[in-house]
């Protein structure tokens, strides 16, 4: 009887383990949109978001505030691109229309096709950063061994909290090339 009741006690925690991890695995995708918002973190939805340009906000500009934008630019696991912004830093005065550029290369022997994906830091500042032009609205397409400037032209609006002095934005450049066709991956 003993032994019967050991298997029944294994059958149950087998049962209520696997329904504890179905559950866990429905919950993670908005666990972890709640976590990425809560660390300021950019999720997919947020970077769709950003692949249109925004309205400006103002067309006047506040010379009385510098805010310090800083530029992040990182290619996802093994891409063989050089991809970087031409200016780590920028001071610029809410109201503003700035533009930077950044330099991509394609080092492989094959013709590709990538995405840059925005995120920004702190969270409270995507709201106030307007691109009115960016790379990142499209794919971008580089013949083995080309390179190009890519600009961004945004402005950050005079509603940004005074509290904030620095934002920090990062492209993260993925290879989006199409297995099929004459467009091999390295």
């Amino acid at each position: 009887m003993s032994e019967r009741r050991s298997h029944r006690k294994v059958i149950v925690t087998v049962i209520v383990a696997a329904c504890c991890m179905f559950t866990f695995c429905f919950a993670m995708v908005p666990l972890y949109n709640a976590i990425c918002k809560a660390t300021g973190i950019n999720t997919s939805i947020r970077a769709s978001e950003w692949s249109k340009p925004t309205p400006v906000a103002s067309s006047t500009v506040d010379f009385s505030r510098e805010v310090t934008i800083q530029f992040v630019a990182v290619t996802n696991e093994n891409l063989r691109w050089d991809f970087y912004p031409r200016m780590k830093s920028i001071k610029v005065h809410p109201g503003a229309n700035n533009t930077v550029t950044f330099f991509a290369k394609n080092n492989t022997s094959n013709l590709m096709i990538v995405q840059a994906i925005p995120s920004m830091t702190p969270p409270q500042s995507i709201a106030h950063f307007h691109k009115i032009e960016c790379f990142c609205f499209r794919q971008q397409t580089l013949k083995a061994g080309d390179s190009k400037e890519m600009a961004l032209t945004f402005q950050v609006d005079k509603e940004l909290p005074p509290e904030i002095h620095t934002i920090t934005l990062a492209y993260t450049l993925f290879d989006v090339t199409p297995e099929s066709g004459n467009s091999k991956k390295e």
